[in-house]
């Protein structure tokens, strides 16, 4: 039976959304389009008149997630303007994004993975890794300089550093050490 070329993108948009939050959760190996697409409540055969690859699948659904991510730290900064990169490093360094796999953020759920993929996947975070920079350099002052080019750099760096070591410890304690140790560097890297 053929569907309407309105259904078909909706299905498209259904897999892209699907794939986003099983690749964090799993790897861009660790799922087989049989279960992605069965998650996505379609037939394995739908995937290839959609995608030309489950490399072409990976580099639009990292560009969804990174786009899911900067909406969130969009949200968090604006939730207040007194100090905006306050709630963004809340939320950010928590035990709870720690926990978060499927909804996470991508660049440490999926940073090692998009290292071993080819142009367009890595385009893709690329892409995406900017985005953060520039929300963080906004965060960290009105103007724009090389000065907090490289201080976001800094912050973005100990902030996926600490929630990938938070993440692969067995310990809670250890865990909420990096996070904690990490918010009060990123705030002394962002007064300084």
């Amino acid at each position: 039976m053929r569907v309407s070329r309105i259904q078909a993108e909706e299905n498209r948009q259904t897999v892209i959304n699907v794939a986003s939050r099983l690749f964090r959760e799993h790897g861009f190996d660790g799922i087989g389009l049989k279960d992605l697409m069965e998650t996505a409540g379609l037939t394995q055969g739908a995937f290839y008149k959609q995608f030309a690859s489950k490399e072409d699948l990976a580099a639009q659904a990292s560009t969804r997630a990174l786009e899911s991510a900067y909406c969130r730290w969009t949200a968090a900064a604006t939730a207040n303007p007194e100090d905006p990169l306050g709630p963004v490093i809340g939320f950010y360094l928590s035990a709870g994004h720690r926990e978060e796999k499927s909804d996470g953020c991508p660049i440490v759920a999926l940073g090692s993975d998009a290292a071993r993929h080819g142009v367009a996947v890595k385009a893709s975070f690329e892409a995406g890794i900017r985005t953060h920079l520039d929300i963080l350099e906004r965060l960290i002052s009105e103007t724009q300089g090389e000065e907090f080019k490289s201080r976001a750099m800094a912050i973005l760096s100990l902030m996926v550093g600490a929630l990938t070591l938070s993440r692969v410890v067995n310990d809670p304690g250890f865990a909420q050490a990096f996070l904690d140790t990490a918010a009060a560097q990123v705030r002394n890297i962002a007064a300084a």
